[in-house]
């Protein structure tokens, strides 16, 4: 890597430089999960045990306690509530945990900037393909758990990656824009992280899109989580393919903001040493 040459802002460049160094990103993404448990009993089996217990709690607090049907309705199986809870909530913590790292991914790792010849736009790829490993865990936790509590599993779950794909196009975007402006302004971390906590209730995780009124369900549309999760929800928990032409709008816009992103980044890395 010649370190005086410019830095590529081409679509092409981001698939380019995702697969050059794909052997240091893979290393990168394992150390990062790996390190994330280090020195613990359980150690990677806390990968497992997290969103399993987290789902059991669901059921016994929203189905047993509450008695909360999805909808309001009353020929829901008792389940169903904490399985169509959980299928939103993985998708939005899949959403905060790369743009909640983001901020700080250069801040604490200014090794790489200062002392050594780095790509550095390969950071946001590295987290994102942490936060896919604990989410595939969490759909796996699910699907089980689906299988368990109805005797079946729909085949359209094995179209959770398609549903899945067009948001993490979007995350590398903000991702890369993140990155790069928690550099030079310290305070978007503590921001990010109040952001992604109000969209988890602007989002309709704890409550169906169909209980809100035409007007409101277009103004939660504008939100970039509720699409996805409303998808990941009708492949995984009701059985139904997901809106294709939706997915084909949805995809183009995130690889524009994907491209936006990494061009910025790409700007601005030149003035990530002199603030550092």
């Amino acid at each position: 890597m010649n370190p005086h040459s410019p830095h590529l802002t081409s679509p092409s460049a981001i698939f380019k430089s995702a697969v050059t160094y794909r052997e240091l990103v893979l290393k990168l993404a394992r150390m990062d999960v790996i390190s994330r448990y280090r020195g613990s009993f359980l150690g990677l089996g806390w990968s497992f045990f997290n969103p399993l217990l987290l789902l059991s709690v669901y059921t016994f607090v929203f189905s047993f306690v509450f008695k909360a049907r999805w909808g309001g309705g009353t020929g829901d199986s008792p389940s169903e509530y904490a399985l169509v809870l959980f299928a939103g909530l993985l998708v939005h913590a899949f959403f905060a945990e790369v743009l909640n790292r983001a901020p700080a991914l250069i801040l604490n790792n200014t090794n790489y900037v200062k002392k050594v010849v780095f790509p550095l736009e390969v950071l946001p790829i590295v987290t994102l393909l942490a936060a896919v490993f604990h989410m595939m865990i969490s759909i796996v936790v699910l699907v089980f758990a689906f299988l368990a509590f109805n005797g079946f599993f729909h085949w359209t779950v094995f179209l959770i990656p398609v549903v899945v794909l067009p948001l993490a196009m979007l995350m590398m975007g903000l991702a890369w824009f993140l990155t790069s402006l928690g550099v030079f302004v310290r305070d978007v971390g503590q921001t990010i992280g109040i952001l992604t906590t109000v969209l988890l209730f602007m989002s309709p995780v704890f409550y169906p899109m169909s209980s809100l009124s035409e007007k409101l369900q277009w103004i939660m549309l504008l939100n970039p989580l509720t699409f996805v999760i409303e998808q990941a929800r009708a492949v995984l928990i009701f059985g139904t393919p997901p809106n294709w032409l939706g997915l084909l709008i949805y995809s183009m816009i995130s690889f524009l903001c994907m491209w936006g992103g990494f061009v910025f980044f790409q700007k601005t890395r030149k003035g990530f040493n002199d603030v550092l």
